[in-house]
């Protein structure tokens, strides 16, 4: 509940407002204003609207070529660090900020914020729900609805709520991209 908190905070949700209302075929300027609101923001990112945050981006980190979808909701009290060329579904929040169970303290409104960390080539499916202080390593893809409370590994498909390895990016993967279709193996060949 600090003043000048709220008044710095403030200036950054009308800037997101602005963000919001920039029509999508003027991408360029949607470009130049993730710039001015994230506190970093590598090249070929998108950020469909609407799009949420509660200091505006200000404290986002993201790589080159992070797509994200409808809806992204941060809770970017601290630093949301993501990976280049992650994707991330529609209606996804991504949380730093959380609150101690004992009521007494929620009741003197206190908060914690631990930062969280995206690696690179990560997919987080729609609705996907990350909790402050979680790292998730490179490769990963997040099935959609799942809650992330414990740090993920690279390479491997996590699913559920609370949300768990399923099993590791492998073979299989070389093969099909989607059940039983098959990938096309020329895709592969500069890989």
């Amino acid at each position: 509940m600090d003043e000048e908190i709220l008044r710095e905070q403030l200036v950054y949700l009308d800037s997101l407002r602005e963000y919001n209302e920039i029509l999508h075929v003027q991408m360029e300027k949607r470009r130049e204003k993730l710039k001015e609101m994230f506190a970093e923001i590598g090249d070929e990112c998108y950020v469909e609207s609407p799009f949420y945050s509660n200091f505006g981006g200000r404290n986002v980190h993201f790589g080159n070529g992070v797509y994200a979808n409808f809806n992204l909701t941060l809770v970017d009290d601290t630093h949301i660090y993501v990976g280049d060329y992650t994707m991330i579904g529609p209606n996804v929040t991504i949380a730093t900020a959380g609150h101690p169970i004992l009521p007494q303290l929620r009741q003197q409104g206190l908060q914690y914020n631990m930062p969280v960390r995206i690696g690179r080539n990560c997919w987080l499916g729609a609705g996907v729900i990350v909790l402050p202080g979680v790292t998730i390593g490179d490769n990963v893809v997040v099935g959609a609805g799942s809650v992330v409370t414990k740090d993920l590994p690279s390479n491997v498909v996590a699913v559920g709520s609370p949300c768990r390895v399923l099993r590791e990016v492998g073979e299989h993967d070389r093969q099909f991209y989607f059940r039983d279709r098959r990938l096309n193996p020329e895709l592969l060949a500069d890989v």
